[in-house]
């Protein structure tokens, strides 16, 4: 268990307005310069900079250099959890505020990346598909592949045993539930979950929309929704 001092730490990261923008805009999974990250926050470079290397410091944001670029990520699954987690907790406490209106937020809700796997409606549709088919089987806080959801994987191109034999001290949960901070309900997380994500943007089933955390669903995908996870879908 952390001690009470790192708790506030990660917590006091985590809290400040302008961090909370820039780990945001990190929840995509992308990698992004402090440049970029500056115009999500609203501030300079120079101010981004600053940020960021507390960020770091304190494990919530991992560095990679690459020629004269430093790009910033989210520094573990771990940290986008936290993240989702806070905003799930944040929309409950919002429930007398107005409700948020627009065509981005509509695009959210609809499907979005929760760090690199899928989330709003289209993730929990997924979730809830895959469960009622009985290719995975989803716990409070756990889960499982079953056979039938091996060999469906295994079908477009997925190597579960591949995922399952991953060790080390970076080495992720196969399958669980994440819970949806929109939809409240889950959406299906873990390394099947981020598998399932790629699969989707490498195959043209899903798109990004702008350069958001949104995702929109391709005329393709919305037939390999329903031909092989029997999803009724349209394409946006």
């Amino acid at each position: 268990m952390p001690s009470n001092a790192k708790f506030a730490e990660v917590a006091a990261l985590a809290g400040d307005p302008t961090r909370a923008a820039m780990l945001h805009a990190l929840m995509d999974g992308r990698a992004l310069t402090a440049t970029e990250l500056s115009r999500a926050a609203g501030i300079t470079p120079q101010t981004a900079s600053g940020h960021l290397a507390r960020m770091a410091a304190g494990g919530l944001v991992a560095v990679t250099k690459q020629g004269r670029h430093r790009y910033h990520r989210l520094a573990s699954p771990e940290v986008a959890r936290m993240m989702e987690s806070i905003m799930q907790v944040a929309s409950t406490l919002d429930v007398l505020q107005p409700p948020r209106t627009g065509p981005r937020d509509e695009a959210l809700r609809a499907g979005r990346t929760c760090y690199d796997h899928l989330a709003g409606r289209l993730g929990v549709a997924l979730a809830d598909g895959l469960s009622a088919s009985g290719h995975v089987e989803l716990s409070d806080d756990g889960g499982l592949v079953t056979e039938s959801g091996i060999a469906l994987f295994d079908r477009i191109g997925i190597d579960v045993a591949s995922l399952s034999a991953a060790r080390g001290p970076r080495a992720r949960v196969l399958c669980r539930p994440c819970l949806d901070w929109s939809e409240r309900r889950p959406h299906l997380a873990g390394s099947i979950g981020a598998a399932l994500c790629a699969r989707g943007f490498d195959d043209g089933w899903i798109r990004r929309v702008g350069d958001t955390r949104a995702v929109a669903v391709t005329r393709k995908g919305e037939r390999v929704f329903r031909d092989v996870f029997g999803l009724r879908i349209s394409a946006s």
